[in-house]
């Protein structure tokens, strides 16, 4: 077997040019997908951080039924405190749960007594809506973070509407489940950055003030945020929460909760889902290339060393090995291009992150792109083109060694 790749590096080497050809052609598709899918990666990443980790969380808990009709925050669609409390016990008791936050979410009125316009808030408790969503105290542009009591985290565009700032009075009005209706005065503790997706334009409030405001007695709870220790493991932590949730069943034997991850409650999914589907096609195209490229220089080789391969076959070496030997060119011609193509690819990668690219998503501007170089990636495209040079040489090879010597002498 050395014998023969030794046969094969000469053969390349005879052929320099062909070979630096089709050994270039590679390394620049690979080039292109390493690099494609390092900054589409890290693009995908970034945004998905910023959507689970400024607002959502990585899995979200609600009643059976309340998805459904999200849009109008239905209060009747509240978890009671016993299904709170049952609700916290089994995620306690999930070992991949780093943290969760309790949230209740309702619309409102907000006035500043010269105008009044609509508004959706969040009430939550904020240590364990910090550690839920740990990129949310970023997004407040004015104000403190840190919320207290009857003060009112406004978003941006409304704030910018009503002409609102920090210290400002106003009065939030909501009705309960019942009905009735309730007004409560504030003080604006802050403007919330308006952020892409569910949630991104809410405002926030404490738990015990949504709770005076709603007259909500006993305590309930819309949505419990979770967060995971490791974001790699979320369908893993999915299925075990999901499956632990089931078994919670009301007196009809129905399922008292249900479980989302981000991906079910945010838009960008879908793009994701997207980038998904245009990485699987640059493969795919690279997959052609290659492909293309080792049988296009594999039938030349052959066409042109007829008499070579006659000779060869004419002095007993055997069709298995004159078929190795031509599959040994494309593997080495492959190698080639994927180690120069990975080589470059490293450089390119670590060079794009020195540039320092910006960009913007929603309303929000200056993500840095930060591409890096993932050894998974690395090794599956590697061994994807590796795979196809020695499957783009197999039928020049099977038609090389299976030439009559005779007739292969007699070629010009």
């Amino acid at each position: 077997m050395l014998k023969i790749f030794k046969m094969a590096v000469r053969n390349t080497h005879r052929y320099a040019r062909r070979s630096l050809l089709i050994v270039s052609l590679i390394a620049v598709g690979v080039i292109f997908v390493q690099v494609y899918m390092a900054a589409t990666n890290s693009y995908k990443t970034l945004i998905i951080s910023q959507i689970t980790d400024s607002m959502l969380g990585h899995l979200q808990m609600h009643k059976k039924g309340y998805l459904v009709s999200v849009e109008n925050v239905p209060l009747n669609m509240n978890l009671t405190t016993e299904q709170t409390a049952r609700a916290e016990a089994i995620l306690k008791a999930n070992p991949m749960v780093e943290s969760y936050s309790t949230r209740i979410k309702l619309g409102g009125m907000i006035s500043n007594f010269a105008e009044t316009t609509n508004i959706r808030l969040a009430a939550i408790d904020p240590k364990k809506e910090f550690k839920t969503a740990p990129l949310l105290p970023s997004r407040v542009l004015e104000g403190n973070n840190n919320l207290k009591a009857d003060e009112v985290l406004v978003p941006e565009l409304l704030a910018k509407g009503m002409k609102l700032k920090t210290g400002d009075t106003v009065v939030l009005v909501a009705t309960n489940k019942d009905g009735s209706v309730n007004g409560k005065q504030f003080t604006v503790g802050g403007i919330i950055e308006t952020a892409p997706g569910p949630g991104g334009r809410d405002g926030y409030i404490l738990l015990a003030d949504a709770m005076e405001l709603l007259r909500m007695d006993p305590p309930e709870i819309s949505e419990i945020a979770v967060h995971l220790k490791d974001f790699g493991k979320l369908d893993t932590a999915f299925n075990a929460l999901a499956k632990a949730f089931m078994q919670e069943k009301t007196k009809d034997g129905k399922p008292v909760f249900e479980i989302h991850t981000w991906e079910k409650l945010s838009p960008f999914a879908s793009i994701a889902k997207m980038i998904d589907m245009m990485t699987l096609l640059v493969k795919i195209m690279l997959v052609a290339i290659v492909l293309i490229g080792i049988m296009n220089v594999m039938i030349m080789s052959v066409y042109e060393r007829t008499r070579e391969i006659g000779t060869i076959a004419a002095i007993g070496t055997q069709p298995n090995t004159i078929l190795a030997m031509f599959m040994a060119e494309g593997l080495c011609l492959g190698l080639a291009g994927v180690i120069a193509g990975n080589i470059i690819s490293v450089v390119v990668i670590y060079g794009v992150r020195l540039l320092h690219i910006t960009f913007s998503f929603g309303m929000r501007e200056g993500f840095i792109l930060t591409p890096s170089v993932n050894p998974l990636d690395f090794s599956i495209i590697s061994a994807i083109v590796l795979a196809v040079a020695v499957f783009g040489s197999l039928q020049p090879a099977w038609k090389a060694s299976r030439l009559e010597p005779v007739k292969a002498l007699k070629s010009i």
